[in-house]
Formats: structure tokens, sequence, C-alpha cells
């Protein structure tokens, strides 16, 4: 989300360390509700009707409905009949509620989307009842108190400590009034957060420019948006940023571009964030914690928000005076150029005094970069890599039911043994969502009638391809390639028992796939997909190397743009006082004046109404720079035994891909370093040492 992905927790999970989970296990098989599925069967999403979806997920909420029931009334305590069983329900709710805000966010049709919402909040509403429920609350402590507990293994232990401690965040605890308060702000936020969505993905905005307007664009680009009057339209999204941004020459067209980006869905969703803040610190002040940051992070790796602010701080200060050199060098380049007439530097102009100093000062082009990485190549490359080096193998489906044409569908096998299933959907179309994730659907579990594997989805918003050219990814894009499809590996990975141990927490989850980041920076990686899509040419060592030595251009206002988005994450949700009305607009300013650099708000923008982070991953932000510490350190492995090396891989794949949260992940990076963390390759990384 990535920003990066990844991110791949999208959806709201039965308990606070849940990911994604499998299809309802006791399926009336004679159904023809292309969702209720036997085991391991892809869903024919081409024959799945709007009304299938909605009487899917409405079969799974009674079936969950009179299982609960049952748990409460169990008398004879034990594993298999309390967690065991809980495991199911939430197995069962999760895959429902991901099948549902899945085709949310990327079917064709109004209706599917529509129903998909709706059952995706009904969903998350009973599973936020369940997880507050004190009548399964006191069954589950009260196993605790039976010998069976002292003789569990340490991962089934694990999970039952796991459990009840998500319960007792969640609620249990509190007054029936209380109780009652809780759940309908869950209720609240829910569907707060799906307008919010909405807005954004529903926005549309473009602008329109004349040939001469459209002077510096690539000529792929402008064919891509060319209108029959010789005009183009191009739509402000996440996929024209970077190539409008960096490339236009008219600072008339950066602006106006840059102004609609940061200002989509602000009629409709300036107000809906402050209620969600609102809300969000309601809930928290509700489960006896000062913040919503501080009830987020007590059951991550972070625990509490002071740990948070003092990663945070020491970042800011260390890349400071690197911040303040970066934006130097740019402004001395715009005062510079003769073919300003405003000599100040703007933040639209950021990217493309910085794409001048790459292209001037290192010979480093990234449209020209764009020629050699077709998306067809890239993606070969990709997939041939992540199998080389984890031991997989996938077996692309013809003419797989899909919900769009455009989309692909992968099965993965280990020693021939079917492990995982994904599918591909990687360009932007109306009404998609537009950002980059990892998108979990089922998990891997053990049941009745076998194991259920897991599936995931790439959804990806780049370049589309058009009759003249392929679809040409930057480097930027193909380290978004690598990365989420690092979180869909990480999914395949999980082999547990349990799926309410699928996924490990959500601060250090991005590290699975931020570590594959670093192959796009390897020459001898490059080689084997990186060519010309004209010629067939390898990308030329020599513009490899002037990329070597580009890597940290700016690295220090990149920084501290991602820790702006951190202290800004933190404000709202750490910081954030009922008694004073929220400002959204004057907190970005005033963390700019904190930071002392550069300020780049600009008025009458309100780049917070289309962030996903602040919306569906409060105090998320930090994640990615946390987990990154994680990252780099892991991939000094690599560096050190190959970055081909099979047995290494496999070793990260069962060390610490598998693991989800069924054992520590601080003591498995251990394992798998051979010695405690530390800082250092992130450091070194970014320039900064």
């Amino acid at each position: 989300m990535n920003y990066r992905n990844t991110i791949y927790l999208i959806m709201a999970s039965l308990f606070m360390f849940s990911c994604g989970s499998a299809p309802k296990e006791n399926k009336d098989k004679s159904t023809d509700n292309p969702f209720m599925s036997e085991l391991n069967a892809p869903i024919d999403y081409v024959s799945a009707t709007a009304d299938d979806l909605k009487n899917y997920a409405n079969s799974i909420f009674d079936d969950a409905s009179k299982q609960i029931e049952e748990i409460k009334n169990q008398k004879d305590l034990n594993f298999e009949n309390l967690f065991v069983k809980l495991d199911g329900i939430s197995n069962e709710l999760n895959t429902a509620s991901n099948q549902s805000f899945m085709l949310y966010w990327v079917s064709p049709d109004s209706l599917t989307r529509a129903y998909g919402i709706e059952s995706y909040q009904k969903l998350n509403n009973l599973s936020t009842s369940l997880s507050s429920d004190k009548a399964i609350y006191n069954q589950l402590v009260a196993y605790t108190k039976l010998d069976e507990y002292n003789t569990l293994t340490t991962i089934r232990k694990k999970l039952v400590d796991d459990v009840i401690k998500s319960f007792k965040n969640s609620g249990v605890s509190l007054s029936d009034s209380d109780l009652k308060t809780y759940k309908q702000l869950n209720k609240e936020i829910t569907e707060l957060s799906a307008q919010y969505s909405n807005n954004m993905n529903s926005a549309n905005m473009a602008i329109t420019i004349t040939e001469a307007e459209a002077a510096g664009l690539p000529e792929n680009f402008k064919n891509t948006y060319k209108t029959e009057d010789g005009k183009y339209k191009i739509p402000v999204m996440n996929a024209t940023a970077r190539p409008v941004l960096n490339n236009a020459a008219s600072e008339d067209v950066r602006k106006r571009y840059y102004m609609k980006f940061n200002n989509i869905a602000a009629d409709k969703n300036i107000d809906i964030l402050k209620q969600l803040v609102e809300k969000r610190h309601q809930l928290a002040k509700l489960m006896g914690f000062n913040s919503y940051a501080g009830y987020y992070l007590d059951s991550k790796m972070a625990k509490n928000p002071t740990n948070v602010w003092n990663f945070v701080n020491d970042l800011v200060d260390k890349s400071k005076g690197k911040a303040k050199a970066d934006m130097q060098i740019l402004k001395d380049m715009k005062k510079n150029d003769a073919n300003a007439t405003d000599k100040k530097l703007n933040p639209w102009d950021i990217s493309y005094y910085e794409n001048m100093i790459l292209k001037n000062k290192y010979n480093v082009d990234h449209e020209k970069i764009r020629e050699y990485l077709p998306m067809k190549q890239c993606l070969k490359g990709v997939l041939d890599l992540y199998q080389q080096l984890l031991g997989y193998e996938f077996k692309k489906i013809e003419n797989p039911k899909v919900w769009h044409p455009e989309v692909e569908m992968y099965e993965v096998y280990q020693d021939s043994k079917l492990v995982g299933r994904f599918y591909l959907d990687l360009f932007p179309r109306p009404n998609k969502e537009s950002w980059f994730y990892g998108v979990g659907i089922t998990t891997g579990k053990a049941k009745k009638d076998g194991y259920e594997v897991p599936s995931s989805m790439l959804l990806g918003n780049f370049t589309r391809p058009t009759d003249e050219l392929p679809s040409l990814l930057s480097h930027k894009e193909l380290n978004t390639l690598f990365h989420e499809f690092g979180h869909i590996m990480d999914a395949m990975s999980y082999k547990g028992e349990f799926s309410m141990q699928s996924s490990a927490k959500s601060d250090f989850i991005e590290s699975m796939s931020q570590i594959f980041e670093n192959w796009t920076m390897d020459y001898e990686t490059l080689t084997t997909f990186a060519k010309h899509y004209k010629t067939g040419e390898v990308l030329p060592k020599e513009l490899f190397d002037n990329m070597q030595k580009a890597k940290n251009v700016s690295s220090g206002i990149h920084t501290l743009g991602s820790l702006r988005r951190c202290v800004y994450d933190l404000n709202l949700y750490d910081k954030y006082n009922p008694e004073k009305e929220l400002n959204t607009d004057q907190l970005w300013k005033d963390i700019d004046a904190e930071f002392g650099v550069e300020s780049t708000y600009v008025e009458g923008t309100h780049p917070q109404a289309a962030w996903i982070h602040i919306n569906t991953h409060p105090v998320y932000y930090y994640g990615y720079l946390w987990s990154e510490v994680y990252a780099q350190d892991m991939f000094t492995i690599f560096e050190k035994n190959g970055l081909t090396d099979n047995a290494t891989g496999v070793r990260f794949r069962d060390l610490i891909l598998s693991n989800g949260s069924q054992e520590d992940a601080i003591l498995k990076v251990e394992e798998f370093l051979g010695r405690p963390s530390n800082n250092k390759a992130y450091i070194k990384s970014l320039g900064l040492e």
C-alpha cells in the first residue's frame, strides 16, 4: 500500500491479529452458489451474481450466529470445542468479509459492489459483537483453569493466550452499557470508513491540456490519454501522478495536477475524517487508554506510542540534515532554470527538479528506463525469481473464471503439491480501488476434510497498455510489483493449523515484502527481464551503474516525507484533544514548522481526504519504517549467501514467511540472522550514515 501495499491487511478481522481466512467448512455441496465451492476449488466469479454474494454472506452470518450460541452453551470445555471451533467461525466470517470487500473494490458490476460493502459491514458487525461477547469470553477464561491448558503445545497455548487478549482489547470487560456503546462506535466507524473509501475511489477527477502544455510528457504517456480534438485528458490518480509531476515542463500544468490530486474527495472526506478520529478516540477512552494509538499499539510489536514516537523522532533527527541539503540543491536548480518564471521552489516542482538532477547529473532518465521494463517481462521476472528463491512452482490457469477479463489466475505448487492460489488484477479501470495491495482472500487452515490452501490477489494500478505500446513500468513501479508480490508469497507460505495465526503483527508484516525490493537494484536480477520493449536490448550496465550512484538523490527529502506522514498519523490518533477543534489542514503546517526544513503544505489542498492509511489503517504508517529495519537487516543474509541462493530463500520461507503469529517474530528473526537484529543496514540503505 503498500505507499507500498501492501497491505494487505485491508479488512477488519474477527480478532485484532488475524488476517483473511478460508471458506465455510460445512458447505451444502448441492448448492449452486459459486461462493459455496468445494474445498480448494476456485470460485467461479464469472457466474457469480450480486445476489449470490449477498446470499453467501447471509448464509455465513446465520451459520456463525448458530455456532456462537453453541459455544456459549458448551458444558464440557476442551480445546477442540472452544478454540478450534472459534477458529472455524473466524475463518468463515473473515473469508466472507474478504470476498465481499474484495469485490466491492474490484467488481465492474455496480450492484455487486453495493452488496459487497453492505455484506462486509454486516459481517464486520457480527465479528465486533463476537469479539466482545462476555459469555464467550467467560468460557475461554474458564478453559485456562483446566489441566488441559497446561499440557498444550507452545503454538496452541499462544493461540489461547492471544485470543483471550484480543477479547480483552475488544471491550469484553466493559459494563453492559459501555459495551453497547463500544459496539455502536465500531459500527459507525465501519460505515464512515466505507464512505471515505467510496468517495475517494469514485472521484474521477482529470485535467485537460493542450499539445503545447503537454511538453515534456513522454509520448507513450500522451498517446494513452489523447482525445479526438488533439488535446489530452489525464485522469488524476496514483498511476499518472509521477509521469506528470516528474516530466511536465509547464509549471502551470504541474500545479493544476498537484492541486487536483491533493483535493480528491476533499468536499466530503474532511468531515468524515474528523468523525473517524473523534469516534476512534471515544472508543479508546472507553477501553481505558489515553489515545487510539495507545489502544491500537497495545497488541503490536511497538507496544505503545512512546516507543513509536522515540523511533520516529530519532529518524527525523537523522534525516533532517540530508533533507535540508537535498532541498537546497533543488532550490538552486529552479533558481538557475532559465525557463522558470517563478524562481521559488513549490511542492509541485520537487519531483520535476529531482528528475532533472537525475537526467543531467547522473544521466538517469526514468522514462528511458521504462522502455526496458515492459510489464509482461517484469512480471515473468518476478515470478521466475520467487519460484527460484522460495522453491515454488507457479502454474498459470488458462481461461480462468475471474471477475474481469484482464485478471490472471495462478496456482502455487511446492514439491508437486498445491499450496495456494493467487490472482493478478494489475490495471486501473473505473470504480476500482486505486491503490496497490496484496489482498488476502482465504488463508491456510487445517480442516476435517483436508487442508484449505490460501488464496490472495495482487491489486495494482499500473500504466495500462495501448494498441501502440505495452504497459511500461517505472523503476519505482517495479519496486511496487516486487513488494506487493512479496505479500502474496507471505500468504502462500503459511501452512499452520489455525487461520487465526496466519498473519504476523501489522508492524512486522511489511518487512516480509520490503526485503524483496532489494532485488530490483541487483543488476544480475534485472538482466533476466529488463529488456527494451522494441529491440530486446538488455538494460545497459552503464545506465544501471548511474542508477546506483543516484540511489540516494533526495533520500533525505523522501525519508522526511515518509516521517511527515508518520507524525501526521500519530498526531491524529495519539494527540487528539476533543476539547479543541481539529483542523486537519493546520496540522500539516504545524508539522512542517516543527521539522524546520521546508513547508510543503499548499493552501487550498487537503491530501488527508484521499489517504487510505489514516482511514482504513490508522496508526499504521510508522510500521513501514519499523518493518524496514528488519527487512534490511534480514537482507544482509542474502547478500552474504547469494541473492539467488535457494537454501537461504527456503530457510527465509520456512522461518519467517510461514510463521504468521505462531511464534514470536523477533525470535524467528534472530534465528534467521544468527544474532539479535539491529538498524545498521537500514540507516546505510537510506544514505544517512
